[in-house]
């Protein structure tokens, strides 16, 4: 059998004030993930935990994402998580801080 894409879900994160990084990609992730019910595992008779999941998360500063805390949101299967520069920050007025949003895509894959 062959590892085949069943899904890509993408979804966008931010934390407004604090610029933590790896809060705004958990925040991707959990977008890209809660807004749908996947059944594709149950309907070719595999179960859930047999999905592998592709990660890929874009920050401006990819080194500042704690890439176990974005992985623990899996809610099943294994995964793996890629981070790469993209994304956005941008300063407050005040120069004392800024938003950072983060895009998150999430491939699943089952072995059929």
């Amino acid at each position: 059998m062959t590892m085949k894409r069943m899904v890509t879900e993408i979804g966008m994160g931010t934390d407004i004030r604090g610029a933590d990084y790896t809060k705004a990609a958990v925040r991707a992730l959990r977008d890209a993930l809660w807004h749908n019910s996947l059944n594709v595992a149950a309907a070719l008779g595999k179960p859930t935990d047999s999905m592998v999941v592709e990660v890929l998360i874009g920050v401006p500063k990819p080194e500042r994402v704690n890439k176990d805390e974005v992985l623990a949101v899996l809610p099943h299967g294994t995964g793996t998580v890629k981070v790469v520069e993209g994304g956005l920050e941008i300063p407050n007025d005040a120069g004392t801080g800024s938003t950072v949003l983060a895009h998150a895509a999430a491939v699943v894959r089952l072995d059929v």
